[in-house]
């Protein structure tokens, strides 16, 4: 899987680089299978569905576990059209070189602005949710300012360990797929052989959830089940030039980070399902965090105990993953002279070759907002909603502009290509993404405008935020990086690839 002889028909990665305007400033340490564990470390199917589990379950019941088939197959072809992407441009910062090279300066500059606040929010709700397993492993009480400490406690750990270098970021990652794998596939195994106390028939047993209405308004409402989980893969193309064969393993990596991912989280989500000795509780909404019950009662004290500390492990791992992807993401935008301080932002440490300073700003923003959700615990929910429709949005700005340049003519010229098929899953997938974006971004029917509206609202504010500086300050114009070159590109890499060829 991993592709490590060379293929005569792939330029060499300092080549591809040249063709595409930068030169080499990193290491190129990572290996395919570091690089799919950054990725998959990010997706995170552990923290997806115990944040979600019972949310899902008394919106959708048992049913739900459908979307994580539903948007798994979604997502997937978001990763063909990624892959055939980032194999033309393996280049550092993922969707904003993307977005950048497929259509232009300014519409690179919002997909990226929106992306940038959508992983800074995530950074820092999955630091929130990760502090309540530091907290439990330790014996700690839940507290507003335990929770506090022990967030900004995992925000700094990463960022130490992502300063130590790619080297040691890969370990971190590979450590975090091993705890996520164990963490999921394990213990879900484990409760679907030993632990059942459902039949599987409950899958399709809606236990009444949708009460005198249609079942299907239930279902939609569940489908944060499955969207949450589905996005990290691109991660693996925002490092793109740490990486060894970078156009030949990334779009491997994210398809296979989809790949595991759905199926860990379907032996999680099922596991629990069924393992479950009161199902009808967590249902009805009268148990609302009831993962610890299921594990003390089949595990044991002592087997829940070592899960807390694979939690953990995975908990960390993520942040780690989402800190070097953000730092990797506003490297490539200042690199480009598209923020203010881009020369600050830009700078790579000469002994770890880490964008150090885009790390720190990748740490201390979430610490900042994490403050905020001290004063109002409320704000956690809100955000983590916005930085799930904020990351389909910026996906979905890439898919549409590789459609556009598809029919321009576009044929991605990069080692994996999807030939002839290439039109109609662009097509399909940009459907699917505005189908998703539709179920996020549905208003509540709570009756509280605010609180109904909220998702809508935050990325109302980040989009006229971002408009207004972009056409006041005008940084497009203070950049003078390749935009808009897809088809001139791919017939530079095939020149350059067929003389190759010739020579060799």
């Amino acid at each position: 899987m991993s592709g490590d002889s060379p293929k005569p028909s792939v330029l060499d990665d300092g080549e591809h680089l040249n063709v595409l305007g930068y030169q080499d400033h990193f290491n190129r340490s990572m290996s395919f299978w570091a690089n799919f564990a950054l990725g998959f470390t990010y997706l995170s199917p552990l923290v997806g569905v115990y944040s979600l589990f019972a949310v899902a379950l008394s919106v959708g019941g048992p049913p739900s576990i459908f979307w994580i088939f539903i948007v798994g197959a979604g997502q997937l072809l978001v990763s063909l059209v990624f892959g055939e992407v980032v194999s033309q441009y393996p280049i550092h910062g993922g969707i904003y070189p993307w977005a950048r090279r497929l259509w232009g300066r300014r519409y690179a500059w919002m997909a990226a602005w929106v992306y940038i606040w959508a992983m800074i929010v995530t950074i820092t709700a999955v630091a929130e949710y990760g502090s309540g397993f530091l907290g439990s492993l330790f014996g700690i009480p839940s507290t507003p300012l335990s929770t506090l400490l022990l967030t900004v406690a995992l925000l700094l750990v990463a960022l130490l360990l992502n300063f130590s270098g790619t080297r040691t970021m890969a370990r971190v990652a590979q450590i975090g797929l091993a705890a996520e794998l164990v963490g999921v596939i394990g213990v879900g195994l484990y409760l679907l052989l030993f632990q059942r106390k459902q039949p599987f028939s409950v899958f399709f047993d809606t236990m009444g959830v949708q009460g005198d209405g249609s079942y299907l308004t239930a279902f939609f409402g569940a489908a944060l089940a499955g969207l949450f989980l589905f996005y990290g893969f691109e991660a693996c193309g925002d490092v793109a030039e740490e990486v060894a064969r970078p156009a030949v393993r990334i779009p491997r990596a994210m398809m296979l980070t989809i790949i595991v991912g759905g199926i860990s989280a379907l032996f999680s989500f099922g596991g629990y399902v069924l393992a479950a000795p009161d199902l009808q509780a967590i249902v009805s909404g009268k148990e609302t965090d009831p993962i610890p019950a299921i594990l003390e009662s089949t595990l044991g004290p002592v087997g829940a105990k070592i899960f807390l500390v694979v939690a953990v492990t995975a908990f960390l791992s993520c942040v780690l993953s989402l800190q070097a992807a953000a730092s990797r993401l506003l490297y490539s935008f200042a690199r480009d002279g598209m923020l203010p301080g881009h020369r600050w932002l830009s700078k790579v440490t000469p002994r770890t070759k880490v964008p150090a300073n885009a790390l720190i700003v990748a740490c201390t923003v979430p610490v900042l907002l994490a403050l905020l959700i001290f004063v109002n615990e409320d704000l956690l929910n809100s955000v983590t909603a916005f930085a799930v429709l904020g990351i389909y949005v910026a996906f979905q700005m890439v898919v549409l502009a590789a459609l556009r340049q598809r029919v321009r003519g576009w044929r991605p010229a990069g080692p994996f290509s999807l030939g002839r098929w290439g039109m109609l899953v662009n097509f399909v997938a940009l459907a699917y993404g505005i189908f998703a974006m539709y179920l996020l971004a549905r208003p509540g029917s709570s009756g509280n405008v605010f609180a109904d509206w909220i998702v809508l609202i935050g990325l109302g504010i980040v989009l006229v935020t971002g408009g207004l500086y972009l056409f006041i300050a005008r940084p497009d114009r203070k950049s003078h990086a390749p935009a808009g070159d897809a088809i001139a590109v791919a017939e530079q890499i095939r020149s350059r690839t067929a003389a190759v060829q010739t020579t060799r």
